[in-house]
């Protein structure tokens, strides 16, 4: 039976969401450029938002496409996939170019293409797919193991390459696995141990590891009668201790010059004023001299005359501070949460396992970028370079986020033939 590629089955609110945050990026990219002393059209490619225009048409195109597919197409080719993209990142380890100090780009004459963000879609297909099978339960540690294999082989491809900002976004991948069984202690442990690391930054080694003493005996003091819980309580502490006393070594002999400026200047922004701590500095004044209903569309300063470098990428939310102000910016962070609350609403109500994992792997890496994004443009995380989705200009990161939603709203609006099928 022939499938109606625009079928009114489509979940049209995301589709409407998607174009509102695509053109809301368009323009903003136009205005963190625009120079009122050159003619400049927002149509002109010779500018970033001529070009981001070009990305917006391809990806209508390319969302539009996957509509053709047949819905089982996702489902029946996810390992292929995955594994075509872990050739190319292998590739790129070779042969790729290098941009910014990364060298995670695939150069096609004039055209760059980043894989590492095609491999975020990849590996939630990969995931979904093995998560399928009725008989893999993550309480069970073989299947536990090889979804964090699925996870960390891209990862750990794309911090060789030099783009660790990237790598980290695919510990998003855990929240479908959380949906799906898996024990919430291991995000408690995850927590523990990243409070504990920026703890240790602010308080000395010392203090902290009596403090940790203290609190394991009286633990313990509290559980003397629970042999289970004294083990948990052991274990828990040395994790805890181990993790204190490697935080030296991961800032001086895993992290990058550049890395431990950026993580020491998010406890103390003074450490680098003009250096690491530059451009947080400069975003959060550019964020804040837009007020309450900002300077007006065109009317920014701070991120026009590029005193926020990267401000149409990783810091366009500063141009959205500044010309539109808290209002803007709250209506900006209200598209973005009920994409996000839709998407959650649409994973819920799949029939199949795979589009529900799927589903749930699409709503943890936008969820990623965006709260990620909006932190290091306010001082709340260190700077890692991602973009905010739909919003930075960039055609591998446009076409990447589109594949992902579209590929799911495809999923979404074959759902009952997939209950016919089971």
């Amino acid at each position: 039976m022939r499938q109606d590629p625009l079928s009114q089955k489509t979940d049209w609110a995301s589709v409407l969401l998607f174009g509102a945050l695509v053109i809301a990026g368009w323009l903003n990219i136009y205005a963190a450029e625009y120079d009122p002393e050159i003619d400049q059209s927002i149509f002109d490619f010779g500018t970033s938002a001529g070009r981001q225009f070009i990305w917006i048409l391809t990806s209508v195109v390319i969302a539009f496409t996957i509509f053709f597919f047949d819905y089982k197409f996702f489902d029946s080719f996810a390992y292929v996939i995955y594994g075509i993209i872990m050739a190319m990142l292998l590739f790129i380890l070779i042969g790729g170019k290098e941009v910014a100090g990364s060298k995670s780009w695939l150069g096609i004459g004039g055209f760059g293409l980043q894989p590492s963000e095609f491999a975020k879609f990849a590996a939630a297909l990969a995931l979904a797919k093995y998560l399928s099978h009725s008989t893999r339960k993550l309480t069970d540690l073989n299947t536990l193991g090889v979804c964090f294999l699925i996870i960390l082989l891209p990862m750990a491809m794309t911090i060789l390459q030099g783009d660790t900002g990237t790598a980290l976004v695919f510990t998003s991948l855990v929240v479908p696995m959380f949906r799906e069984g898996m024990s919430p202690l291991l995000l408690i442990i995850a927590v523990s141990i990243l409070l504990v690391f920026l703890l240790t930054l602010l308080i000395s080694q010392t203090v902290l590891l009596v403090g940790i003493a203290i609190v394991t005996l009286l633990a313990l003091g509290l559980n003397a009668r629970n042999p289970k819980k004294l083990v948990y309580i052991i274990v828990s502490s040395i994790i805890v201790t181990f993790a204190v006393r490697s935080v030296d070594f991961i800032l001086t002999d895993v992290l990058k010059p550049h890395q431990q400026k950026r993580v020491l200047s998010l406890v103390n922004p003074n450490i680098d004023p003009l250096g690491a701590g530059w451009n947080v500095t400069q975003s959060k004044i550019a964020i804040g001299s837009g007020g309450l209903i900002g300077k007006g569309f065109l009317e920014g300063t701070q991120t026009k005359f590029d005193f926020v470098p990267e401000q149409t990428t990783d810091f366009i939310f500063c141009t959205i501070g500044e010309e539109h102000g808290y209002l803007g910016s709250i209506i900006m962070l209200g598209l973005f949460t009920a994409l996000l609350l839709r998407l959650v609403v649409l994973a819920e109500r799949q029939k199949s396992t795979f589009s529900r994992v799927f589903g749930y792997g699409v709503v943890g890496i936008i969820f990623f970028h965006f709260t990620v994004n909006i932190a290091m443009t306010i001082g709340l995380f260190p700077v890692i370079g991602i973009p905010l989705p739909f919003f930075s200009y960039g055609g591998s990161s446009l076409w990447a986020f589109t594949i992902l939603l579209f590929s799911f709203l495809k999923m979404d609006a074959h759902r009952m033939q997939v209950l016919q099928r089971l």
